[in-house]
């Protein structure tokens, strides 16, 4: 029985035939993860402003959405348990509160959600919206200041106006990414990377990096790196 080898594979399972010069990682605050309020702000703002026949509640809307995005933020959820059981409260709550309004179970309760119409005018929603989108714009132009470049031979930290340069040897590298918060992988894909240079006491440690599971295939791709450490609800190790 003869088996036929994959030139293009390496003995760690990963395809090498494809690999890059380099690899870009940029590191984003936690404010990018409010998108979904801005959404709703857009949304409100048009609705209020240009369908006021229809009955929608823009202001509910727009509240409940930012109050669910702002608990995504304020805690972490550090297990599918813990997302897929917050997922179930809010669909059984929110479907209550619908059924309610239309098959009254409780009248105190329709009662309370009937007087619920918080209201704002559409230039709230406009200029709130405006005002996250000059911040998301700032956040980017950061970005293209403040940014790593992973190479076959070493790390290169861009970082100021000026084009500031400080750089890390690469080859032996040890990398853990971590997964601290369901929530933020669900909406940004996004999670922890921690690069441990092998000739360096210092780790870099990258906050918030989009696409986490992508980058650090790329990484062992373009690297071959010795160890990988996933942190994901309970902590376990495996070996690239």
């Amino acid at each position: 029985m003869t088996t036929e080898s994959n030139p293009g594979v390496a003995k760690s399972g990963v395809d090498t035939s494809r690999r890059r010069e380099k690899i870009v990682l940029r590191s984003f605050p936690k404010i990018i993860l409010l998108y979904p309020t801005l959404f709703a702000a857009i949304l409100a703002a048009v609705g209020s402003t240009f369908a006021d026949a229809v009955p929608v509640r823009w202001g509910l809307i727009f509240l409940i959405t930012m109050f669910l995005n702002l608990v995504v933020l304020s805690f972490d959820f550090p297990r599918t348990t813990s997302f897929t059981l917050v997922a179930v409260i809010v669909a059984i709550v929110c479907g209550a509160l619908w059924v309610n309004t239309f098959y009254t179970f409780l009248h105190i309760l329709k009662e309370w959600t009937d007087k619920l119409d918080p209201q704002a005018f559409p230039q709230f929603y406009w200029l709130f919206a405006v005002g996250m989108l000059i911040i998301f714009l700032l956040v980017f132009l950061n970005t293209r200041f403040d940014y790593w470049e992973v190479m076959h031979n070493e790390i290169i930290h861009h970082h100021g106006v000026l084009g500031n340069v400080k750089r890390f040897p690469a080859p032996q590298l040890k990398l853990e990414k971590e997964i601290t918060d369901v929530f933020e992988f669900f909406l940004l894909r996004s999670g922890r990377l921690l690069i441990h240079p092998s000739m360096e006491r210092v780790t870099i440690v990258l906050e918030n990096v989009p696409n986490i599971n992508k980058r650090e295939r790329e990484i062992q791709s373009l690297l071959g790196v010795l160890d990988v450490h996933v942190h994901q609800g309970e902590e376990h190790v495996e070996e690239a």
